[in-house]
């Protein structure tokens, strides 16, 4: 049976004002799955209506220990719930079952971990020269946040931004993919559950028509956007005519750099769980690998025999290691790029195709690709493709590599396998990114602030600075001298 959804605005679920649907499609088999619907600019307009009137009814003076408990029943419902949530997600995405089980852990971790800041959003009391006027800076809530989520990691994304804007006390209302919207449509069910007054959470769906009714409201007190540098730029243009703030987590061309006195074993597994995890479609793939010259073949030899071991299949099979591209319009820009990569001269040594075999007919299936002799000039190595391709490029010291690793538009990731200390030291510090691993890849956590610089974004999620973007600040200032005079104008 083909599941039909609603949008949930206001605390309750109801068909869309245009009456249209778009398609879920299954990217393993190219089914029809589930009707998801397209909400009008009256819709969006009542579910910001709806987080205002949460907002100011209520929720922004709710006591933190009160916001805490109620995301603690959400992370709960989360663990109960992860089985078929994860289902939910592959079956719309195409990510391996394993790793979607994975991320509800973790995104139910990510709300537990705000929780626990709910009601320790501390100001400052801050000395003045003089003495009898207090002054304090108090952190408040924005209000009525935007949050625009893409498709390879929806319930992962949506984590990052919505236990920070929960916790800090801001309404939020989500816009997911439109590739991708099933699986936070259930999760609403969740919020539902857990006890939410109504308002706190709406979920809108549809494709950019929605987005820029969400993005263009000056009702909306902040964005916070995962995607594409190219949408990034249109929704930060949006956000200044209404001056109003944004976060944007964008995307990456990753250096990976080995240098030759690597333990190389982990450094290749590294490798290629940083470029085929996810099948490629993540902001931080390591899509870049830089080698050093005496380990080069080396490295080029065992990551292509490895490559071709890598087991694709049904995504919703545990054994499966690699799934689909999420859709058809990113399965037909990635074999693009491929394409052009053999027709810049970049040497092939592993895959270069559509994958074909027992059960990938039907599906976006492509083999994972590796590219050795790569410059960094080339397409391959400029431009995010978002997908399982590697593109391997060598280097003969250690200022090179970091020249090649800076030499981008981009700035998320980055990863260096040495056991050199000081060697690591130096890169740390030398290379251009928001995210360095040494000596492991694609390592996430609750604690640890994420985010990029240059064509990458700007702003932070997770981590203390991940909840500070949510807040604003307020200074006040209290005279307490009982005099007369203006203690500003008295000479101490």
């Amino acid at each position: 049976m083909v599941k039909r959804y609603q949008i949930y605005v206001g605390g309750e679920w109801r068909d869309s004002a245009s009456g249209q649907t778009m398609p879920a499609v299954n990217p393993f088999n190219q089914e029809i799955w589930a009707q998801i619907p397209v909400a009008s600019t009256t819709d969006v307009a009542d579910a910001i209506a709806a987080a205002r009137r949460a907002f100011e009814g209520g929720w922004r003076q709710t006591s933190g220990l009160d916001r805490a408990r109620l995301m603690h029943r959400l992370a709960n419902l989360i663990d109960a719930n992860a089985d078929r949530l994860a289902l939910i997600e592959t079956t719309d995405n195409g990510k391996v079952i394993r790793e979607t089980r994975s991320q509800m852990g973790y995104a139910a971790r990510v709300y537990r971990f705000f929780a626990g800041y709910a009601d320790k959003i501390w100001g400052q009391v801050i000395p003045l020269d003089q003495p009898r006027v207090l002054d304090m800076a108090l952190r408040e809530p924005l209000g009525v946040i935007a949050a625009i989520t893409a498709w390879n990691s929806p319930i992962t994304l949506l984590a990052n931004k919505l236990a920070a804007a929960l916790a800090a006390g801001n309404c939020v209302v989500v816009k997911p993919s439109e590739h991708a919207s099933a699986s936070t449509l259930e999760f609403a069910k969740l919020i539902e559950q857990a006890g939410f007054p109504a308002g706190v959470f709406n979920v809108v769906t549809g494709a950019a028509e929605v987005g820029q009714a969400l993005c263009g409201s000056p009702g909306v007190d902040k964005i916070s956007f995962t995607g594409s540098a190219h949408v990034g730029r249109e929704i930060a243009a949006m956000a200044g005519r209404n001056l109003r703030p944004v976060t944007l987590e964008l995307g990456g061309k990753s250096p990976n750099i080995i240098f030759a006195d690597a333990d190389i074993e982990r450094a290749v597994v590294g490798a290629l769980a940083g470029i085929f995890g996810a099948t490629g479609q993540t902001c931080i793939a390591g899509s870049r690998l830089l080698v050093e010259r005496p380990v080069y073949e080396h490295v080029v030899a065992a990551l292509a025999e490895r490559a071709g071991k890598i087991v694709m299949g049904d995504p919703r099979d545990p054994a499966t290691e690699m799934g689909t591209a999420a859709n058809e319009p990113q399965f037909t820009r990635i074999l693009g790029f491929i394409d052009k990569a053999k027709a810049d001269g970049a040497r092939l040594v592993a895959g270069g195709a559509r994958a074909d075999g027992t059960g990938l007919a039907d599906g976006f299936f492509i083999q994972p690709t590796i590219f050795a002799d790569v410059h960094n000039d080339m397409a391959l190595a400029r431009e995010e493709i978002f997908g399982p391709v590697l593109g391997i490029i060598p280097f003969d010291s250690e200022e090179e590599a970091i020249a090649i690793a800076n030499d981008t538009a981009y700035g998320l990731a980055a990863g260096v396998w040495t056991q050199d200390i000081n060697r690591a030291m130096r890169m740390v510090h030398a290379l251009r990114c928001g995210v360095l691993w040494v000596n492991t890849y694609r390592a996430l956590a609750a604690q640890g602030p994420f985010g990029g610089v240059k064509d990458s974004g700007f702003g932070r999620e997770r981590g203390e600075q991940g909840l500070l973007e949510f807040t604003t600040t307020k200074n006040v200032m209290i005279d307490f001298s009982g005099d007369t005079r203006d203690p500003f104008a008295m000479k101490l």
